[in-house]
């Protein structure tokens, strides 16, 4: 990693729809260059993937929260078992497995307070390796979820 994959890595985590042409322009290489750090980029994993930025409520999404759940054990089976349940449920956009009180933080995206109040009653308190739950509401959503511009030297 040099200062022209930190600056690539800026520009497409800005606008990750920009042409290859414009964003060669943007880091000050050839666009045939520019190209190949791109795919050594993704070759490397440090891209990952591209995605686009959707309006939850046009989707009939009126509420988001974010789940936080301790488990009753906390044995490999068991903690993997319970994250395969939750990858299995369509409300959930992210999970993380943290340090802490809590085990999980699981952000879901549902309805309304209805379907909020069935997916933790038929879906997270019925589960027997869950000890507890704390759910809190989000009232919105300020920034982008990228990684800020840190210098990577190699």
């Amino acid at each position: 990693m040099d200062r022209i994959d930190n600056a690539i890595i800026a520009a497409l985590q800005n606008d990750g729809r920009m042409s290859n042409k414009v964003l060669a322009a943007t880091v000050g290489l050839a666009p045939s260059s520019c190209l190949d750090r791109v795919r050594r980029l993704q070759d490397r994993g440090v891209i990952t993937g591209f995605h686009a930025e959707i309006d939850p409520a046009s989707l009939g999404i009126a509420l988001q929260a974010f789940i936080s759940v301790q488990l009753a054990q906390h044995s490999r089976d068991v903690v993997d078992a319970f994250r395969a349940h939750l990858r299995s449920l369509d409300p959930v956009v992210a999970i993380y497995h943290v340090a802490g009180q809590e085990d999980f933080v699981v952000h879901v995206a549902v309805r309304d307070a209805e379907h909020l109040k069935d997916l933790t009653l038929d879906e997270l308190t019925t589960r027997p390796e869950v000890a507890r739950l704390n759910t809190a509401l989000v009232y919105e959503h300020c920034g982008e979820s990228a990684w800020p511009n840190y210098t990577v030297e190699s």
